[in-house]
């Protein structure tokens, strides 16, 4: 893994808009966020959010984007346009909006390739239920692996990687971990499926995220890291490393030592306490060049392989610390 590609959200940038724009009336535009965002020292792209952000031709705001210097990391699908998908997306009960989920997923897709990016996130939340005998879980579960495959196969150059989590904003999701997720790529079959890794989402699923990181890289592949931080019990979009510094430096090891090539995305929420957005994105880019520095100690110390490799962990923990602390005074 290099260190020289960053993406954020870019919603983000809707953060405490009257320090950037004191006579705006009503939201701020895309290219009003992006160039915001392009103030970010060592930012180099951002995400788009379909169809929220598409709002022209794909390949003009592409354009736009590459004149503020910034790249296209990939496109998320967001599934609000229809108030019925509040019941499902790809498993709602309803074949026509069924159909209708699958389709703009589809039309996502080709936006994405017209910007010159091939990846796609899809992040299902609305695919899960709230009550015992709502659903019928088998029923859902062919449902959302149909769906999943038909928009996979829709362009096989495009990348299509699955965001779990928990749940949010249904009681319980359809994928709410790693392994289920797993599970869902393997019952589909098909080559451009894989997982995107959100840390928060990771944490209260109560899964370790280095652990996670590994089994998809064993079983799938890893497309893409959403680097956040929170306390375990909701998605709440911390700054990287604000709580649980040592996990995120062992993920970090763990995808640069299985070789992920792809980009490290921000999904922090600074709007939600009216941060300010670029200090706040380029000290997420600072913490995480730091951490990677100490990933290069850590791999030049072999005193720690030979404590991992007995699953000696007081021996571990001094070491980790020495490293990160300093020796004693």
């Amino acid at each position: 893994m290099t260190a020289n590609r960053f993406a954020t959200r870019l919603n983000s940038f809707a953060s405490r808009p009257q320090a950037e724009w004191p006579d705006l009336t009503g939201k701020p535009s895309l290219m009003q966020m992006a160039a915001r965002a392009a103030k970010v020292a060592g930012l180099t792209d951002v995400d788009l959010n379909f169809p929220d952000h598409v709002g022209e031709k794909p390949a003009e705001i592409a354009r736009k984007l590459g004149d503020l210097g910034l790249g296209i990391n990939g496109f998320a699908m967001r599934y609000y346009s229809n108030p019925a998908f509040k019941l499902g997306a790809f498993t709602n009960p309803d074949p026509a909006v069924r159909r209708e989920a699958i389709d703009i997923t589809k039309a996502g897709i080709d936006a994405a390739r017209e910007a010159g990016a091939n990846l796609m996130t899809l992040w299902l939340g609305q695919d899960g239920f709230d009550y015992a005998f709502q659903a019928d879980y088998v029923v859902m579960w062919e449902h959302e692996i149909e769906g999943i495959r038909e928009v996979a196969a829709h362009d096989p150059d495009c990348q299509i990687s699955l965001e779990y989590k928990p749940n949010e904003p249904r009681s319980y999701s359809l994928m709410p971990d790693a392994a289920t997720t797993l599970l869902a790529i393997r019952d589909v079959g098909l080559p451009n499926l894989g997982v995107t890794l959100d840390f928060a989402h990771v944490l209260y699923a109560d899964e370790q995220p280095a652990f996670a990181a590994a089994l998809i890289a064993r079983h799938s592949k890893l497309l893409g890291v959403h680097l956040n931080d929170g306390y375990a019990k909701r998605d709440d979009g911390l700054m990287v490393g604000a709580v649980h510094t040592l996990q995120t430096i062992e993920l970090l090891r763990q995808i640069r030592r299985d070789g992920y090539a792809g980009a490290i995305y921000f999904d922090t929420f600074p709007d939600v306490t009216g941060l300010d957005p670029v200090q706040e994105c380029e000290v997420n880019i600072a913490t995480v060049k730091r951490m990677l520095h100490i990933v290069d100690r850590i791999d030049r110390d072999n005193r720690l392989s030979a404590a991992i490799s007995s699953q000696d962990a007081v021996t571990s923990q001094a070491i980790i610390q020495e490293i990160m602390l300093g020796p004693d005074i």
